[in-house]
């Protein structure tokens, strides 16, 4: 009797396995394709070197563009750039002011070309002196020689202040550069989903802060076999589907942002409509994300059928 009952029982079982083996097969094979939710995952390395002061950001944060969320010390940053502009107004001072310098030497030739005139009238009436109007020629000359000597030394001076002042200025700029790599910015709008650092750290150029993702809209990386590849075109709308529990499932409509050019052995972890053939082709479709949809969840596609 006992005998009986356990046969009678081991049918049942296996009744109930291939039941559930049959279910499982037709619900899979509702779908075209399936694979994982993804998104573009964007690492913010340090740009400087020093003492994280702030740093902002928490996981699952929601962060913005442009929005400082941390920032390095920059106080010895900031007192180079402070010598470096009083270097600047040092050399600045140095410069002449050439308009004004020469202003009294051309003044005085004004003055004996004035003379000279009076000089050459006079001697045109027969009562002038020929030897003053020639002294006053020689001075002349000789106060066009020095003006002519006084500007370009003055003008080499100058330039050489300009250049010193140039080379200062660049190193302000690299300064100023470097301070503004001191200041912590998400470079997208999106979600922090890791954080690498904290507060009082000392950190340097290139060492990890936090990991941003764009989850507003998000990936899902599926798998297609050639068969199904050729009905396929960029930008085709598709329906896709997520498991929220045993009886929750949401839909979404998605369109076919990416499509390989390679085939590739199948993925282990992927079941496709046609399990029999050993190459797909991947490709990617973009879904609005409404908050449920996370990063690594599983997703199934429906391809629609042409009218």
């Amino acid at each position: 009797m006992n005998t009986m009952n356990n046969r009678l029982i081991s049918c049942m079982i296996f009744a109930v396995m291939l039941f559930s083996a049959y279910s499982c097969s037709d619900k899979d094979a509702n779908f075209d394709a399936s694979g994982n939710f993804e998104a573009t995952e964007i690492i913010v390395s340090s740009e400087a070197t020093g003492k994280i002061l702030t740093l902002a950001v928490e996981e699952g944060q929601d962060v913005d563009l442009n929005v400082q969320l941390g920032y390095v010390d920059t106080v010895q940053l900031q007192l180079q750039k402070e010598r470096l502009l009083s270097s600047a107004q040092a050399v600045r001072s140095r410069k002449a002011d050439i308009p004004k310098q020469i202003a009294a030497v051309d003044q005085q030739i004004f003055n004996l070309e004035v003379e000279k005139n009076r000089a050459e009238r006079l001697i045109s009436m027969g009562a002038g002196n020929t030897k003053t109007l020639d002294d006053i020629n020689a001075q002349i000359s000789t106060l066009k020689k020095q003006r002519s000597a006084q500007l370009s030394s003055m003008q080499r001076n100058n330039s050489s202040a300009d250049s010193e002042g140039s080379a200062i200025e660049v190193q302000i700029k690299q300064l100023e550069d470097q301070i503004s790599r001191c200041r912590i910015y998400s470079p997208v709008k999106g979600t922090i989903i890791g954080k690498y650092a904290e507060e009082g750290e000392f950190t340097t150029v290139g060492k990890p802060l936090f990991k941003v993702a764009d989850l507003d809209t998000i990936t899902l990386k599926a798998y297609v076999t050639q068969s199904q590849l050729t009905k396929l075109k960029f930008r085709d709308k598709v329906r896709v589907f997520a498991d929220f529990g045993e009886k929750e499932r949401r839909e979404y409509e998605g369109i076919i942002s990416w499509i390989s050019d390679k085939a590739e052995f199948t993925p282990k972890t992927i079941q496709t409509k046609e399990e029999r053939e050993n190459f797909v082709y991947a490709l990617k479709v973009r879904v609005k994300n409404d908050g449920y949809l996370k990063i690594g969840m599983y997703g199934e596609l429906l391809f629609l059928k042409e009218k």
